[in-house]
């Protein structure tokens, strides 16, 4: 059997991220698209827009889906699967409703799709499906036939995954000062969000304890303690870590995922801990939360308290999750056929994600459209 046969029943695989401003008169229509419908004050938008110009009014975000479809790309034409790779934003060109119409007229009717959000959460898994829920409802009002559209499972303990934070980490250690890499902590990071929020994330088995994080967080405890336990076999040496947050926004009033990670740099200095290593776990690329909250926040607290500071890579188009995505798709794709998946790629303790979501899986409190037709 080929690896087009075994892609059956999909046709094509979508690419489906946040996206970003391409240039400065890019950012504030940007950054309304993000917040349009939340009454987000314009002060607050012009204060966030000038991280963005920080760098030029770019983020990184869309270069590197740019690099990751090419690597996809690649990777499958190695392989013998012979299965075009589409991409679409939910905030920015090229939008996701546009790539549907495009795939559409294309003659694609089923379509797998990978969301570069890697965790469980409203944010990150929920409300993609309802974008694309609310994109084929825009397709077939135009007198379009709408696809199928089936979301691979969450990724977050796939060893395509994993694997390369990992040697990012002893790549990082090995570019602190030497005195310092043995009693070096590792701070892993991720996006913080409101509590509430946190707590509904995941299948209702997640959800029974208030404060608990839900999937959210249990996820991230999960990855942070594998990649910290496979640091620990390469180097014989064990190094703390914990989980901290970054990226916070919203009002102040409201209770977010805590500690900062800027809080938590300033609690290690006082510890007298002498480096450390930021890992940014949370995050599939180094988009603009990490070039600005880690690499220009975070390192300008690290270096005005004088404590040896270094960032590690995130996973990006690695051809290890390239070959990952792969393996996804064609899991899924026998399920779909309703046949074994066979073996089923995950490290850690919590097993491979769900390949449906569940009723009230990372539910809000607020009324959402319906996902007819997105599994």
């Amino acid at each position: 059997m080929t690896a087009s046969h075994e892609s059956r029943p999909y046709d094509a695989l979508l690419l489906l991220s946040f996206g970003g401003p391409e240039g400065p008169d890019d950012v504030m229509p940007f950054l309304e698209n993000v917040t349009r419908g939340r009454g987000i004050p314009k002060e607050r938008l012009a204060e966030v827009g000038q991280h963005y110009f920080l760098f030029g009014g770019v983020s990184p975000i869309n270069d590197q889906n740019r690099e990751l479809l090419r690597a996809l790309r690649k990777d499958f034409a190695d392989n013998g699967l012979d299965l075009p790779v589409f991409w679409g934003n939910r905030n920015w060109a090229p939008y996701l409703t546009d790539t549907l119409r495009d795939m559409v007229q294309a003659g694609h009717r089923r379509v797998a799709v990978l969301a570069t959000s890697a965790y469980a959460s409203y944010s990150g898994c929920r409300q993609y499906r309802e974008d694309l829920a609310e994109s084929l409802a825009v397709l077939e009002a135009e007198g379009l036939s709408a696809p199928r559209i089936d979301k691979l499972r969450h990724y977050f303990n796939h060893p395509g995954f994993i694997e390369p934070m990992v040697e990012g980490i002893l790549d990082a250690l090995d570019r602190l000062p030497a005195a310092t890499r043995h009693s070096a902590h590792i701070a892993f990071t991720t996006h913080s969000l409101p509590v509430a929020a946190a707590d509904a994330s995941g299948p209702p088995e997640y959800q029974g304890r208030r404060g608990s994080g839900g999937a959210y967080v249990a996820q991230h405890l999960d990855v942070a303690r594998t990649i910290a336990r496979a640091v620990q076999e390469r180097t014989g040496t064990y190094r703390p870590w914990e989980l901290m947050y970054q990226s916070r926004s919203g009002a102040p009033h409201i209770p977010w995922l805590e500690p900062d990670i800027c809080d938590h740099l300033a609690d290690l200095y006082t510890a007298g801990v002498e480096a450390v290593v930021m890992a940014p776990i949370g995050f599939l690329s180094d988009h603009m939360e990490v070039k600005f909250d880690l690499d220009t926040e975070a390192m300008d607290k690290a270096n005005e308290l004088g404590l040896a500071a270094v960032r590690s890579a995130t996973v990006g188009a690695d051809p290890r999750f390239a070959a990952a995505v792969r393996e996804l798709l064609l899991e899924r794709a026998k399920v779909e056929r309703g046949e074994d998946p066979g073996r089923v790629c995950s490290v850690g303790s919590l097993g491979p994600s769900h390949h449906v979501c569940p009723a009230g899986c990372c539910a809000t409190r607020e009324p959402r459209p319906a996902t007819a037709g997105v599994d």
